[in-house]
């Protein structure tokens, strides 16, 4: 449910001046799972959060689709959107993490204000699932001003992370440029019909799935 949702390549960590962390120093901090008798498989946060941003991101455009063939909400629709947004705040957070220090604080207030709002946002698809929710205008009409108020903020946040991926320089500067025009035209088009949501939904897919990309293409070089 889209509810209200050019560059450089990714600068290697040895060639960012001033840099005191990058993908290989924050690998280090890494999903320990203990086995008896055999050393630690350790998953680099890196890995990670590049998968989760795009197989992620692509549930949920893919849910977005599913509604312009549908017309309307479907179960199943509805838990791809459940799936995708309930995912949204833990890899944009994790997105921050691998861009420290360079990101800074704009970006820490970006990717906590996006992701705060996903969260209100994966509680609306709980409630159309729980409620059987006809389609996105039923649902705009239950929630109301909170709709428009987390809107604002996902839009709010949504811009001061692009800009702080720009301003960082780590991954490539069109994700968050991309992201910027995103949320824009994501609350832009929140009152037309499916398909303008869509095409709208998608540009911040783009962004986030080519930061997914950028943090898979860096571990392979």
């Amino acid at each position: 449910m889209t509810a209200a949702r050019p560059g450089a390549n990714v600068t290697p960590p040895e060639r960012i001046v001033g840099s005191r962390s990058s993908f290989g120093d924050r690998d280090r901090d890494r999903f320990d799972t203990p086995h008896a008798g055999r050393r630690a498989t350790r998953v680099p946060l890196s890995l990670v959060v590049g998968l989760a941003a795009i197989g992620f991101s692509a549930v949920y455009l893919l849910s977005d689709l599913i509604e312009v063939a549908q017309g309307d909400f479907s179960t199943f629709r509805l838990s791809l959107t459940y799936v995708g947004e309930a995912a949204i705040p833990l890899f944009v957070l994790g997105l921050y993490a691998v861009q420290r220090p360079r990101i800074g604080r704009l970006g820490l207030f970006g990717a906590t204000a996006y992701a705060y709002a996903y969260v209100f946002f994966t509680s609306t698809a709980v409630y159309a699932l729980v409620a059987g929710t006809l389609d996105y205008t039923a649902l705009v009409k239950v929630f109301g001003a909170w709709m428009t108020l987390h809107g604002v903020i996902m839009l709010v946040g949504g811009l001061a992370f692009g800009l702080a991926v720009v301003r960082a320089q780590v991954l490539p500067r069109w994700t968050g440029i991309c992201l910027m025009v995103g949320v824009v035209l994501v609350v832009t088009a929140s009152g037309l019909p499916n398909i303008a949501r869509t095409i709208a939904a998608a540009v911040p897919d783009a962004a986030f799935m080519g930061m997914g990309f950028a943090l898979l293409s860096a571990r392979r070089k």
